[in-house]
Formats: C-alpha cells, structure tokens, sequence
C-alpha cells in the first residue's frame, strides 16, 4: 500500500535532488494496527530499525513505545530519526542511534563545528540513554561512541556522484556488522564503508558488497579513547 510519494530528480551526472511528501494523517486505528504487526514479528527479530520521521498524527513518543516492546522480547533497536522522536526514543534506552550532524545539533541545541564537538556529542549522546553511537558527518566519516570507548572512521576520498541514501546505507551496514558478530569498532568502520561507497553510485542505490569492501580496506579507524 502506498501512503505517500517520494519524487527523486536525478541529472545526467547522477546528481539527485529528494522531494519527500509528508504522507497522510494517520489515525488512532491504524496505528494500533502498526503496533500490533511491529509486535507480532518481535518473536523471529534481531534487530528492529526504527528510521525516519514519524507521519502527522503520530505521537513523538511511539518509536519509544516500540523501542520498549523490543526490549521486552530480547530485541536490540536502531534509531535513526530527528526532533522530538529522537529524544524520546533515548529515553527509552535503544541499543544505537544514527543521527547525522544536523540532527544531533537539533537534539542538543548547539552547533557541532570541530572534531572535539563531534566526540562530545557522541559521548553526550549516549549518556541521553543509547547504548552506543554512530553519528555519520558526510565526507568526513562518522564518530561512535559506547559508554566506555571513542573511535573515529575516516573515509577515502571518492568523487560524491549523490549522497542521498548514504545515511541509510551506514545505518543497514552498523547493524548488518553487529549482526554478523562483529565489534563496535569495525560495524562503525562497515557503516562508513557502505555509506561512503553508496555516494559514490548515481541516483539512489546501495552498493554491493564487494563494491563496500573496497572502500572498507581504505577506511582509516582511529580509537580516540577507550
């Protein structure tokens, strides 16, 4: 079913530009229906991602809701939203989040400008209630953070065919990583590599896997702490 339109221009060059609708107003009924589906698939999950902005009608504190039936059944939880759903949704303590730059200026109310701002904001951002922190900055890689540890994954340069996507690609990869066994360190590493290598691909496509494993080995992973 669809809910909503989202129109991608994309040039010749590949270069694109997203113009999202805000879908439609969603009723008390329906969203009790997403609940209780959200609800009956916990059981046979790992993970449950929780991305995006919330339709009109929603209230903020329903990713929190979910995040909180998750944990009930043993599932670890990915936020990636903005504004009052993301501080909501730390109040209910998920396993990560994956704000980008703007986002987490918006949850903290300051700008974020140098790399010492970048791992304070991580570290601040887990103290909120997230187990851990991947926060992507663009072409300059991401910041995680857990209670205890700071790394920093810096990205090859690639020339930028269109980066839309490229948040989500970070956030799939952390979680497929985690996933798969690995550690904190290399999924942030993983997430950089997918999103890197995902700006690099005209119009809005995913890379494969091989096509991430070439930007992973180039990846630069700094331990700032921990």
């Amino acid at each position: 079913i669809c809910i909503r339109s989202n129109l991608t221009i994309v040039d010749k060059q590949g270069l694109a530009v997203k113009l999202n609708e805000r879908g439609p107003h969603i009723q008390p009924a329906e969203l009790a229906r997403v609940e209780k589906t959200v609800a009956e698939h916990l059981p046979n999950a790992a993970w449950l991602m929780l991305c995006g902005s919330l339709p009109p009608g929603v209230a903020t504190d329903f990713y929190a809701r979910l995040i909180h039936l998750a944990q009930k059944s043993g599932v670890k939880t990915l936020l990636d939203t903005d504004g009052d759903a993301l501080l909501h949704g730390l109040e209910a303590g998920p396993t990560a989040v994956a704000p980008n730059q703007a986002e987490a200026e918006r949850l903290l109310n300051r700008a974020l400008i140098t790399q010492a701002h970048f791992r304070e904001a991580a570290s601040r951002i887990v103290q909120m209630g997230a187990e851990m922190v991947v926060m992507s900055l663009g072409s300059r890689g991401a910041v995680g953070a857990t209670g205890t540890r700071i790394v920093e994954a810096l990205p090859p340069y690639i020339d930028a065919v269109c980066p839309i996507g490229a948040g989500d690609a970070l956030a799939a990869a952390f979680v497929w990583a985690l996933s798969e066994g690995r550690s904190f360190d290399e999924a942030v590493r993983w997430g950089v590599a997918c999103g890197t290598a995902s700006a690099a691909l005209p119009g809005i496509a995913f890379p494969s896997l091989p096509q991430t494993e070439k930007i992973y080995s180039r990846v630069d992973l700094r331990v700032v702490s921990g």
